[in-house]
């Protein structure tokens, strides 16, 4: 069961994104603040539900949050300034348009940048050991993929409806055989990308 709480009594937003790993589409970010000792046995780390379940679990979420908030950072600005930063960038922009202010921010992973006066801890796996960062990484989720399916409808021969952007085979075969979109990451050596994730 995932914790309600790293404080006894500071307000606390759990913090997580999606889509790092990907070779085409924005990194999503997503801030949350649960009510204390709020309690939901179905949350989880996102990527241990199913699409399904994180879309009921989404609704729920936006309904009992005291605060919820998403953001995204294009693939234009992930070549510009790395995955790593851009991370740090929607994680940011997600807090900032909270409508309460956070005494602690709850962040999944282990590194973490910013000029907000909020007090943070990094916890590594953090979305399966707290439940405000498993609401943060099921908003996150939802949201990014949500949107790389109406990109899809754009560009299907990149089957994104499946791959959601990432490194599929399909998805390689559909570059080398059609080139890149206005939506890939142009800078994007996903090795050497992943090397300066969390």
């Amino acid at each position: 069961m995932l914790l309600s709480q790293y404080t006894e009594d500071k307000i606390e937003a759990g913090c997580d994104e999606a889509g790092r790993g990907c070779l085409a589409g924005p990194v999503c970010a997503a801030a949350v603040v649960l009510p204390k000792n709020y309690k939901n046995e179905a949350l989880n780390d996102s990527k241990k539900l199913t699409s399904k379940q994180r879309s009921e679990l989404k609704d729920v979420i936006e309904k009992d949050a005291l605060a919820w908030a998403v953001a995204f950072v294009d693939n234009n600005e992930i070549d510009k300034i790395n995955i790593l930063n851009a991370s740090f960038l929607a994680m940011n922009m997600a807090v900032e348009q909270l409508s309460m202010v956070p005494e602690l921010l709850l962040i999944d992973g282990n590194r973490f940048r910013t000029n907000a006066k909020i007090d943070y801890h990094c916890i590594v796996k953090g979305d399966g050991k707290y439940e405000s960062i498993a609401a943060a990484s099921i908003l996150a989720k939802w949201y990014r993929d949500d949107y790389m399916m109406t990109l899809h409808e754009k560009y299907p021969i990149y089957n994104w409806k499946s791959n959601k952007g990432y490194p599929t085979k399909k998805h390689y075969d559909a570059i080398a055989l059609n080139g890149i979109t206005e939506y890939h990451r142009k800078s994007f050596a996903l090795e050497k990308q992943l090397t300066i994730n969390f």
